[in-house]
């Protein structure tokens, strides 16, 4: 966003009343403004949420809010501005640069000046992930944050045994978050503990059920299981496509056995060779599994991109 400059403690107009300690949220005036936002954005990260009576989607985002400033412990606070009550606010801010055409409208200062904002009702996981953002800003870090981090490191290190241990020290900090679901699921799979993460996503809050991550999890358990299965086979798979190369059912099993042994290269390689010796075989399981990949992958693995571009080129060349 452009940059808005910092707006002064002399700006009198605003109000400068008396500082006094305040709850974490608040509803805030024109008269209170300088202090409950401004002059204790020097302390903590403040998140204004400037909103309306007759505003359908701020009626959504408010209690969003509220619950996501008081998961945070203190590290961030929230003033509410009705529009409609604090007019000369609005439109003194309006002249500084701040975007108040529609609401809801949600701007986060930090020492003294609008960090970053946002407009709309964005679901819950989007609020989080700003809320984040701005607290890593101002050096700080939510509930479970750091501990997250540490647990991703483990996880990319391989060890996942104690990648484990710590997503479930960040699910008992923050269980409405994501993150340590998803992360905990996939390191029990890769451990091999498939009926401990199908227990783990059985006990996902129904309010994250549908979030991309959560599914994308699900497709690596059955991924994972199929793939398993075929493991075993893999010596006589590979021994029935040196008799033929065209058994498209043993080079799918193999893919399978090789993604679940990590070759996550191999297993792209064999479904798209289904596909250049058959294009559209079994109604495009090929193509249909190396998708389902994909999303268990995720969308920016070194392996997805490589096998996107490669699927691209074999489709449209």
């Amino acid at each position: 966003m452009d940059h808005i400059p910092e707006l002064k403690s002399d700006q009198r107009e605003l109000g400068l009343p008396s500082r006094a300690s305040a709850p974490v949220i608040i509803d805030g005036t024109q008269a209170s403004f300088m202090t409950d936002v401004v002059e204790a954005s020097r302390e903590r990260p403040v998140l204004v949420d400037f909103w309306a009576t007759w505003c359908g989607p701020c009626k959504t985002l408010t209690p969003t809010l509220e619950k996501i400033v008081r998961s945070m412990g203190g590290r961030v606070a929230l003033v509410k501005i009705d529009i409609d009550k604090n007019r000369a606010l609005v439109q003194q801010l309006a002249s500084l640069g701040l975007p108040l055409q529609s609401v809801p409208t949600v701007a986060a200062f930090w020492q003294g000046q609008i960090a970053d904002l946002f407009q709309g009702a964005l679901p819950e996981s989007d609020v989080r992930r700003f809320v984040d953002s701005v607290l890593k800003l101002a050096g700080s870090a939510a509930p479970g944050a750091d501990t997250i981090a540490d647990a991703r490191k483990a996880a990319d290190a391989g060890d996942h045994q104690h990648a484990v241990e710590l997503f479930g020290a960040a699910l008992n900090e923050d269980p409405e978050r994501p993150e340590p679901w998803v992360g905990l699921a996939r390191s029990l799979i890769a451990l091999g503990e498939d009926d401990q993460a199908a227990a783990v996503l059985a006990e996902v809050p129904a309010k994250l059920t549908d979030h991309a991550d959560i599914a994308a999890a699900r497709t690596a358990l059955l991924i994972a299981q199929e793939g398993r299965a075929a493991a075993g086979e893999k010596t006589t798979l590979e021994a029935k496509l040196a008799a033929n190369p065209n058994d498209h059912e043993a080079r799918y099993a193999l893919a399978n056995a090789l993604n679940a042994a990590g070759d996550r290269e191999g297993a792209a390689d064999a479904l798209l060779d289904i596909m250049r010796r058959q294009r559209g075989w079994n109604d495009d399981a090929a193509r249909l599994q190396l998708l389902k990949f994909f999303d268990a992958w995720g969308i920016d693995a070194i392996e997805t991109m490589a096998a996107r571009r490669k699927l691209s080129t074999l489709l449209f060349s």
